[in-house]
């Protein structure tokens, strides 16, 4: 009998990248998935036909539902789903993220009468203002995580949380600081649930990867500059292998920051005294010069908001 037979997982931003691989390992497993996400790469109809809903021959099953993760309308529902449908939920990862595009970024203010050419879809005179960026990063995990603990508390089950964090968790970066600000925020989130693990069985941990060859990277232009040497990234297999092990390792789980980097090279990071990164692909290989230039540029010309 495989490992994950007869359990199941849910996995938001399941539709590509990291965790698009990460769903590929559970279903290799045995695991039954959901997949929350607001769309999907074509490979994924395959993995849908592959491995149908309601399952047949004992085979796990793969669903598909439509979700903005900045809904909490939708995250309920996508949950509610999810336990209508399998007899458990035993893994939740709350994997969608965006790395601060252009619509949602710090350098690029919301519009106004004095910035109107502004790329951002931030709303400047929302009563409720809010970013994106923080709503999808580091907003839509703590809730999900709220729902999937207050599942598993009040029925006496035993779960595990699986986040993607970064080295952008514990390092700072001027091109990107609302990015650096979610994730940091996040490692503080998963670090204060690790008591869950040894009280009520409840596992929390963190994957932190370092550049990774994503379509969110490779695929987005205003990325090309940041890019560099593409060699020196990890392959998103690689990151899902270590959220694997996060979820099943007796060692881990209890607010657990494990830090992965091309290869596979991974390390547990302590709350204190850490050293820096360690492997290749840490960062990206055009980061500090395009930060020299945002610079340059805030010093000629100032930032419109």
């Amino acid at each position: 009998m495989s490992e994950g037979s007869g359990k199941a997982a849910l996995v938001t931003g399941g539709g590509s990248g990291i965790n698009l691989e990460f769903v590929r390992i559970l279903l290799e497993k045995g695991y039954s998935v959901i997949v929350g996400d607001l769309q999907y790469r074509p490979e994924v109809e395959h993995l849908l036909a592959q491995f149908p809903h309601p399952p047949t021959g004992g085979k796990p099953s793969l669903i598909f539902q439509k979700t903005d993760v900045t809904s909490w309308i939708d995250l309920s529902a996508l949950w509610t789903k999810a336990v209508e449908s399998f007899s458990s939920v035993d893994i939740v990862v709350p994997g969608a993220g965006l790395f601060e595009p252009q619509w949602s970024n710090f350098w690029e203010s919301p519009k106004t009468a004095t910035n109107p050419n502004s790329q951002s879809r931030d709303v400047a005179d929302d009563a409720l203002g809010h970013y994106a960026i923080i709503d999808v990063n580091l907003t839509h995990p703590t809730r999900l995580s709220q729902l999937a603990i207050g599942h598993w508390s009040q029925k006496k089950l035993k779960g595990s949380i699986v986040f993607i964090g970064s080295i952008a968790g514990y390092t700072s970066g001027i091109n990107t600081p609302l990015y650096f600000a979610t994730k940091h925020g996040l490692h503080g989130f998963v670090r204060s649930l690790g008591a869950l693990r040894d009280s009520v069985g409840i596992r929390t941990g963190c994957v932190a990867p370092g550049a990774v060859r994503t379509p969110m990277l490779m695929e987005d232009p205003t990325k090309s500059g940041l890019r560099g040497q593409v060699d020196e990234m990890a392959e998103p297999r690689e990151i899902a292998e270590v959220m694997y092990q996060l979820a099943v390792k007796e060692e881990f789980g209890n607010g657990t920051i494990l830090e992965c980097t091309k290869g596979g090279v991974t390390r547990v990071i302590p709350e204190f005294f850490m050293e820096p990164p360690a492997g290749s692909g840490a960062s990206l290989a055009g980061y500090v010069e395009a930060g020299k230039k945002l610079l340059s540029d805030l010093r000629d010309n100032g930032l419109q908001v």
